[in-house]
């Protein structure tokens, strides 16, 4: 019987997701298998930088726009069969926003409308050492019950970014998270040098979905009042030099600066904002941002300087939509204008994901 495995890539904003999607998806076509990986994200008709990242990088890359895969599951369903029609073993999908809920809707939703169509892996679940130390040491704020929430849930708990912390403080997160999740398998992984790949591999490739129905109260106030203070913002644009060319990674590094000293300086907060750009001939950079009192961080880099670029940008907020929108338009004006670039905008979108007043 061919294995027809899915699963679910849940996780803090920022946690590594579609890096360690792309490593998973890559290592498991080099070592004799097939892997495929979803993107979704809530933006209304908007190309997702996490998809166009993955395509970039040569992966097998679908995405679904528009609306959360809790809530669209005859969709899901059609791009898996797509998948698994050209061979594919394994496909991941990645789940907007802060994903609690999706053990619920889409693991126990499958199984339910879709009986034996598609094997469940263990509902997996990334969280950065940062974040993990945070919520260890009852830092994490609001955070830190959405953190808990999601894992709660999870059959397979991976502390990701593992290159990043020193060997001492990722046993001590590793050991903390076995401790106060022992429903789940804990992994570690480093997406960046390759680290635990073959073992998560492996746990998704053989194990199996637990479909509990962990005690978590998803419509009390505070849940929902951490969940419901996030806007969305979604941005497609063309940036052509006058004359000349420009420094894309100086370019990509300014502008995620100033986002995150413009939001920052404002009196919000940015978990997470992600800027692609990919130039005619194929060569790409990306920028991140993972919160306003953190580094900005350029993980992929252009090798040329530049003179058109094709740019998109994701960004979630712990801010009113219309001031994320006034406050990333600005910064973008503003450090375009610097380089001389001439913008057409293709796309903008922008939504709030609770009430919220300006």
């Amino acid at each position: 019987m061919e294995m027809k495995k899915f699963a679910v890539i849940s996780g803090f904003l920022g946690a590594g997701k579609t890096t360690a999607m792309m490593a998973l998806t890559r290592y498991c076509c080099e070592h004799g298998g097939k892997a495929a990986m979803i993107s979704n994200d809530l933006g209304e008709g908007v190309m997702l930088a996490d998809h166009k990242l993955a395509q970039l990088g040569g992966c097998r890359a679908l995405q679904i726009t528009d609306e959360c895969i809790c809530f669209c599951l005859d969709l899901l369903a059609e791009r898996l069969e797509a998948c698994f029609a050209e061979g594919c073993e394994l496909v991941v999908s990645d789940i907007p926003g802060f994903g609690v809920g999706a053990l619920e809707h889409v693991y126990h939703g499958l199984a339910g409308n879709c009986p034996g169509r598609f094997e469940l892996a263990p509902f997996t679940v990334l969280i950065e050492p940062h974040h993990a130390k945070l919520l260890r040491l009852e830092q994490a704020g609001d955070m830190g019950t959405i953190l808990d929430a999601q894992l709660k849930e999870a059959d397979l708990i991976v502390l990701s970014k593992l290159d990043l912390p020193d060997e001492a403080e990722r046993a001590e997160e590793l050991a903390w998270l076995a401790q106060r999740y022992p429903q789940a398998e804990i992994l570690p992984l480093s997406a960046a040098t390759g680290e635990g790949l073959d073992r998560l591999a492996l746990a998704l490739r053989e194990g199996k979905a637990s479909l509990r129905h962990p005690d978590i109260d998803y419509d009390a106030d505070d849940l929902q009042g951490a969940m419901g203070s996030l806007s969305e913002y979604y941005l497609q644009y063309r940036a052509l030099v006058c004359c000349g060319d420009f420094d894309g990674n100086a370019y990509l590094r300014e502008l995620a600066e100033a986002i995150r000293a413009a939001i920052g300086g404002a009196g919000f907060e940015l978990p997470h904002g992600k800027l692609l750009a990919w130039g005619p001939e194929g060569d790409y950079g990306k920028a991140d941002i993972l919160g306003v009192d953190r580094p900005v961080e350029l993980p992929q880099r252009f090798t040329r300087h530049c003179t058109d670029l094709a740019v998109l940008l994701n960004a979630s907020a712990v801010c009113p939509d219309g001031t994320l929108d006034r406050l990333i338009g600005e910064a973008v004006k503003e450090i375009s204008a610097r380089y001389q670039l001439e913008l057409t905008i293709f796309k903008k979108d922008h939504f709030g994901l609770g009430e919220q007043d300006e």
